[in-house]
């Protein structure tokens, strides 16, 4: 494994909150670190509670025209949104290295990646359905805007998940108030600012700051909906501040996705596959494959070329054209994956590669790590580490393991791998996850519905389900019957 941890990324705009269509400064600010370097990058507002009071009356004024604004007004303006994202793309992959970490390769694939969500959403609508339309009675069933929608984003994949949810919510005809991660906010916050002339003011709002104002959106009686990425204790609190106003909700959480390895693999094939499916992000992905379940004939092998291969990735700044993997985002989440390698080592666990946190190093760097068949009750196993430590295990009979990849209270991704088509697509099929990828993975589509099963969330986002949890559906009746009320 290749490490390299230079150059640095010079990071030299200001940064604003957007309310109404204004920048809008605080006393407050916060410090914006650089993971690979643990360096202060920018300084960013920190909102107070009358800051969200005025995004929120101000996105609250602006739903009166927008929701009433044609469909394919609003879906020109998404699509221009997508426009303006590509012709600032240079400015984005630089700042999303900086803030977020990751290298280039992955900064490209979530940088454009949301200039095509933005465009595809923005070809979707909900038509009126007839349900009845004869000489008596005519019924229709239709969807209607939410309101003011409130989208909590996290650090992992600042702008695209961020895209996940504004896209949808304009489009509907909703406006939207968008909170970053505290530890990513600048992607997010430039992005609602270069395109406020393509919207009226108040559609699309940014504030900017900690928990507190986490609690305040989720709480505000004049907000209608909440969408949330995170994790699944940090949804249940969301949940429980919703409760009061009955708010939508949709909550994307965490995951402990299962792969499982069929015996008629060739090993040095798959094993670089598998190792993306694990690492891609530097694991810090909901939808990363936490445990691999190898089958007993092939798992030396597998285990051998998947440590061949990890020994080849070059782990170091992003900033660097060579990187592959970057380092942990931040100092917290840096801690606790710590704390899996402690555990690991306390409990005498076998490591196939890795182990060892050089804490001299100058950012938030922690080894590619694959921990050689550990106990299926371990932390490792059972918990959601987000960073790169991974298990990998042992089975032999397919009832068994699929009984082992289900015994979680997570529910997001799973993935099988094998030259089997039938019997991939048969364990497959008995896997209790969201998304279900057969000798593929971290294949997505705005087109494609992404949703949790269990602890891993609420709701729909992407696809035409993801649109309608923007929408209330109303069903209006007309009795033609001329004389009936007369």
């Amino acid at each position: 494994m290749t490490v390299h941890t230079q150059p640095r990324v010079a990071v030299d705009a200001e940064f604003s909150m957007i309310i109404d269509g204004r920048p809008v400064t605080t006393p407050t600010t916060a410090p914006v670190f650089n993971p690979a370097t643990k360096q202060v990058i920018a300084q960013v507002p920190v909102a107070s509670q009358q800051n969200l009071d005025d995004a929120v009356a101000a996105a609250g004024a602006a739903f009166a025209t927008w929701s009433t604004t044609p469909l394919e007004n609003r879906q020109a303006a998404v699509a221009a949104i997508g426009d303006r994202l590509e012709a600032h793309a240079e400015e984005f992959l630089n700042l999303l290295t900086a803030e977020q970490g990751k290298p280039r390769a992955m900064a490209e694939w979530e940088v454009y990646g949301s200039i095509a969500w933005f465009r595809e959403v923005a070809k979707q609508s909900l038509p009126e359905e007839i349900l009845l339309d004869d000489t008596e009675r005519r019924v229709i069933s239709r969807n209607t805007p939410l309101g003011v929608v409130g989208a909590i984003v996290p650090w992992n994949f600042p702008i695209l998940l961020a895209v996940w949810k504004i896209a949808p919510a304009l489009v509907a005809g909703n406006t939207m108030i968008v909170k970053p991660s505290p530890f990513t906010p600048l992607c997010d916050l430039k992005l609602v600012e270069i395109v406020q002339d393509l919207l009226p003011p108040g559609v699309l709002s940014v504030v900017s700051g900690d928990d507190e104002l986490g609690k305040w959106i989720t709480s505000h009686p004049a907000i209608a909906k909440i969408a949330f990425t995170g994790s699944t204790e940090t949804g249940k609190h969301v949940m429980r501040s919703a409760a009061d106003t009955l708010k939508r909700l949709t909550l994307e959480l965490g995951g402990n996705d299962p792969a499982i390895v069929l015996p008629d693999v060739n090993p040095a094939k798959v094993a670089p596959q598998i190792f993306w499916a694990a690492f891609q992000n530097n694991a810090q992905f909901c939808n990363a494959a936490k445990r691999i379940y190898i089958h007993d004939d092939i798992y030396d092998a597998v285990r051998d070329e998947l440590v061949k291969y990890a020994e080849t990735v070059v782990v170091g700044n992003g900033a660097d054209e060579a990187t592959q993997l970057g380092p942990v985002q931040n100092a917290q989440q840096y801690d606790k994956v710590s704390e899996y390698f402690a555990d690991s080592l306390a409990n005498g666990y076998r490591f196939a590669i890795g182990g060892h946190i050089d804490r001299t190093r100058e950012g938030w760097f922690v080894p590619v790590t694959i921990v050689d068949n550990p106990p299926e009750n371990s932390r490792l196993v059972v918990e959601e580490p987000f960073g790169p430590i991974l298990p990998i295990l042992r089975w032999s009979d397919e009832a068994d393991v699929i009984a082992r990849a289900n015994d979680t209270v997570w529910g997001l991704g799973a993935t099988v791998w094998g030259e089997d088509l039938e019997a991939i697509e048969r364990i497959g099929r008995q896997l209790d996850a969201g998304t279900v990828w057969l000798n593929e993975v971290h294949q997505y589509s705005p087109h494609q519905v992404f949703g949790g099963h269990k602890q891993s969330g609420l709701g729909a986002e992407n696809s035409l389900h993801g649109l309608a949890e923007y929408t209330n559906h109303q069903t209006i009746t007309l009795n033609k019957q001329k004389g009936s009320v007369s």
